[in-house]
């Protein structure tokens, strides 16, 4: 099983007048191929901050970032720039959709600006949105989408230029509960069928609980936890 992740002993810290303030504590982390990961931790905690790094969007105070095996954490924009674009797929809690542009043209964008043509990226879209069971909303602007179908485009373009690795902070944060749980299942299906690596933000412990493995954070340090620690423990909350 080939890893895609690797943090080192990876520290974030931040200067708030005159205090520093330690967000990440030397956290080391490994994701392979295939595996979906669960982050867990309170608002505050560095998720977001772990996930940005993660997605070569922050730079670490000190440590190392390995993506596919290549160390990432001295390279400059433009390279980061690159492997964010061909190893890397993005869900956040609100889409981000383009509003002027349909389901189908949002998932097509992404694929044209990485130098795809018409032709396979307008197929390419169309498959992601069948497994999305978005196939009758292809012609739809954002507007005219329920919020859950919105994230599920939205999922759908993250995975458009076929990354190694899908990062998603509170994907379904937004979304009732019966919609989150349509979204999730959705998720994770085309996740096993891609085979992807995903480490997936949440404060939904039941969604948590449905991962391969689930870490938390706790005061800047990276904790593996089973099943059992995260049911009534309402620190990860």
């Amino acid at each position: 099983m080939n890893n895609i992740l690797s943090l080192r002993n990876v520290c974030k810290s931040f200067n708030q007048g005159a205090q520093k303030l330690e967000v990440l504590r030397g956290v080391n982390f490994d994701i392979n191929e295939g595996e979906v990961v669960a982050l867990i931790g309170p608002s505050g905690s560095g998720k977001s901050t772990l996930l940005q790094i993660a997605g070569l969007l922050e730079v670490p105070t000190s440590g190392s970032i390995l993506l596919n095996g290549q160390d990432c954490s001295k390279q400059s924009d433009v390279i980061r720039t690159s492997l964010r674009r061909d190893f890397l797929g993005f869900v956040y809690q609100y889409h981000n959709l383009l509003p002027d542009f349909n389901a189908l043209e949002n998932v097509m964008i992404p694929q044209l600006i990485a130098g795809k043509n018409p032709k396979d990226a307008k197929e390419k879209a169309e498959w992601l949105l069948n497994k999305m069971k978005l196939d009758n909303r292809l012609t739809h602007r954002p507007a005219e989408l329920s919020g859950g179908e919105q994230q599920r485009v939205a999922i759908a373009r993250a995975l458009a230029n076929t990354p190694k690795m899908l990062l998603a902070d509170e994907p379904t944060g937004n979304l009732d509960p019966k919609t989150a749980d349509i979204v999730f299942e959705a998720l994770m299906n085309i996740i096993k069928e891609t085979g992807l690596a995903a480490l997936i933000a949440t404060h939904n412990m039941e969604l948590a609980k449905a991962m391969d493995k689930q870490v938390g954070l706790e005061e800047g340090r990276l904790v593996e936890l089973g099943i059992s620690s995260i049911i009534g423990n309402n620190s990860f909350y």
